[in-house]
């Protein structure tokens, strides 16, 4: 087990966008947008000094009750089925947890909610894990919709599995003259203009924009905006992640303006087809709720993501949390 410097972090970076369960989220990028945290990476290494396993650690602080929160969001990184480097990985985070005095540490990987040897592995180690957390109840959605096996295929095997009436209404609203644009920051206004007026619409709470601009800035080469425009007018936008092998459609926001027009249709279609051209395996749509009385905004979201034939809804485990004083931890909840 090691704790970098920041001088070898590119090292790890390496690590975690090459690697089949790496994402965006592990990425020392990501420390640059969730810029009221502090952070350390952690990594373990085999027998010939190549890291096997990793993880960014955010560290959130609480002053006012001399603790802090630990979290590797979408992490650790590394092959599930090896307890080894689980167990050498968590030395660190116990390690950080002495330095910070942190009451908790929470991770959330890609380990799918039937996997239960995997989560085994946590549970054995002391984590508490709760199965079957609702989206309200969990910092990353456990839900996801997505088109898998991408890779070696073309855009148009691709469209040809999407569903006829998609592939209609992606042709259509380029017919009628939609343009979907890769954007520079320039045309952040543009997005957030109708990010904001959706966010209002549909009842959730947005990102500010100094947020988002720090999204695109910390991940120039991997992250996109895509703005759809109609007789000059921007009608809805996206802001997408490829990274690790996955595209992943993180922000996005539509207009009630002009939808005969179903500009949301060729924005998939633009952004699916940078997946396909990246070399993806995975385009996703990002989460989901499949019952409408727990977010019917999350459930309309769904229902839109699903009409497209090719795509499956997949569920992951959830939070594993090891607890390291409780009694801190209750003195930060009640202050919530």
């Amino acid at each position: 087990m090691e704790i970098l410097t920041p001088d070898r972090y590119e090292e790890y970076e390496q690590f975690v966008k090459n690697h089949k369960n790496g994402g965006f989220t592990q990425s020392v990028n990501w420390a640059k947008v969730k810029n009221n945290w502090e952070h350390a990476v952690i990594v373990s290494r085999d027998k010939t000094s190549r890291i096997k396993g990793g993880a960014l650690v955010l560290i959130l602080l609480q002053p006012q009750f001399g603790t802090a929160m630990l979290y590797s969001p979408r992490g650790p990184v590394y092959n599930y089925d090896d307890q080894e480097t689980l167990c050498d990985l968590f030395v660190g985070i116990k390690q950080l947890a002495c330095q910070y005095n942190a009451y908790i540490y929470k991770a959330d990987p890609y380990i799918l909610e039937d996997a239960t040897a995997q989560i085994a592995q946590y549970t054995s180690l002391g984590f508490s894990f709760i199965p079957g957390q609702s989206h309200a109840q969990t910092i990353q959605t456990r839900q996801n919709y997505m088109i898998k096996n991408l890779r070696g295929k073309t855009m148009d095997q691709v469209l040809s599995e999407v569903g006829r009436r998609v592939r209609y209404d992606m042709n259509y609203s380029a017919r009628q003259g939609v343009e979907c644009r890769r954007c520079g920051i320039e045309a952040l206004d543009d997005f957030y203009g109708i990010y904001e007026r959706t966010g209002k619409r549909d009842k959730f709470s947005i990102r500010p924009k100094e947020y988002l601009e720090r999204f695109l800035k910390a991940f120039p080469e991997d992250a996109r905006l895509y703005v759809c425009y109609y007789e000059g007018q921007p009608l809805c936008g996206g802001i997408s992640v490829q990274y690790a092998g996955k595209t992943c459609h993180v922000y996005g926001a539509s207009s009630e303006e002009h939808r005969e027009v179903r500009p949301t249709y060729l924005m998939q279609k633009t952004m699916i087809e940078w997946a396909v051209e990246g070399g993806c395996d995975i385009y996703d749509f990002q989460g989901v709720v499949t019952d409408p009385e727990e977010n019917p905004y999350l459930y309309g979201v769904y229902e839109f993501k699903k009409q497209f034939k090719n795509g499956e809804l997949v569920t992951y485990a959830g939070e594993f949390d090891y607890i390291f004083n409780p009694q801190k931890m209750e003195e930060v909840n009640r202050a919530k």
